[in-house]
């Protein structure tokens, strides 16, 4: 069965305004002009879509199963025409990418660099947060790729096996700390001290937990917990605290001398990061070429 996109986007402006009469002031057109392109709409699909009332226009079982499909539909024409307006020159694309706090410190802003150098007509928005932020983005549209920690797939979004590097995350203090003069300094020597951590259940706050599990030392008491990449950095860096993070998070604090590492021997805490998409439809033209740099960049971040 062949839809008619112009009429799948006047079923769906039907669906959002809830009536005949607000769609087609939506879309400037007269009632009977709309109520004839739907009904042609119905008869290719050989059902009705909507019960009409009194009070407005209703879906029918049929219609709710036509929307989604209606809408990626729609999405993917709309995705094919920037891709080829952007390679006649016409239009700018827009990469739209979600990010754990430690990528979008550095492997991020390396790829979006050496994207916007090759299309400088291209965009970004970059979306940083947590997991379930990023999830909730790829699955609403807001963003088309998350870079996050991997183990997180789901029915409707996996992880794009080619696109993986690793890293490592140490305990961070302020050079002035204490426990940067201690010798022979252990897990157990931070255990009384201030901890700033992002929240449980996210990922730097679970590989710590790990860590700590793996060398049989017990999970300290965190004092602060925070989403706010801004506010652990400040925590360390001005109040004493101790926190975990991954070495790009604080690369630039480390070369400016603000913190570092704790040196706790035997403690060896690398983590693998993955790209992730949604699982049906097309990655944008924009988003592949991101993917791209991400994959070169990655590549040689995995052979140091």
């Amino acid at each position: 069965m062949s839809f008619n996109l112009q009429q799948l986007s006047m079923f769906t402006t039907i669906v959002s305004a809830g009536s005949l009469g607000r769609a087609a002031s939506v879309l400037d057109m007269t009632q009977p002009a709309l109520s004839r392109s739907i009904k042609r709409l119905e008869e290719s699909v050989g059902a009705p879509l909507f019960e009409r009332h009194t009070k407005g226009m209703h879906l029918t079982a049929l219609g709710r199963a036509l929307v989604p499909h209606a809408v990626s539909l729609q999405r993917e024409a709309k995705q094919a025409r920037e891709e080829l307006d952007a390679i006649r020159g016409l239009a700018k694309g827009v990469i739209k990418v979600g990010v754990v706090g430690s990528i979008a410190s550095l492997v991020l802003p390396m790829a979006v660099a050496q994207v916007l150098q090759k299309w400088p007509n291209l965009r970004v928005e970059i979306l940083e947060g947590v997991w379930d932020r990023l999830a909730e983005g790829l699955l609403t549209h807001e963003i088309d790729l998350a870079l996050s920690t991997p183990g997180q797939e789901t029915d409707e979004i996996s992880a794009i096996s080619n696109c993986q590097w690793s890293d490592r995350s140490h305990i961070v203090a302020a050079l002035s700390h204490p426990l940067h003069r201690k010798r022979n300094l252990g897990l157990e020597d931070t255990l009384n001290e201030r901890w700033a951590l992002t929240p449980k259940g996210t990922g730097p706050y679970l590989h710590m937990m790990e860590t700590f599990e793996a060398r049989g030392v017990a999970f300290p008491e965190i004092a602060v917990e925070t989403r706010s990449i801004i506010v652990l950095k400040s925590l360390v860096a001005r109040c004493g605290f101790v926190s975990w993070m991954a070495e790009p998070m604080y690369d630039t604090e480390r070369t400016s001398g603000i913190f570092d590492a704790l040196d706790i021997s035997g403690v060896d805490a690398p983590r693998t990061l993955t790209a992730f998409r949604r699982r049906q439809g097309m990655l944008p033209a924009s988003a592949l070429k991101l993917l791209d740099e991400l994959r070169l960049l990655t590549g040689r971040l995995a052979q140091r």
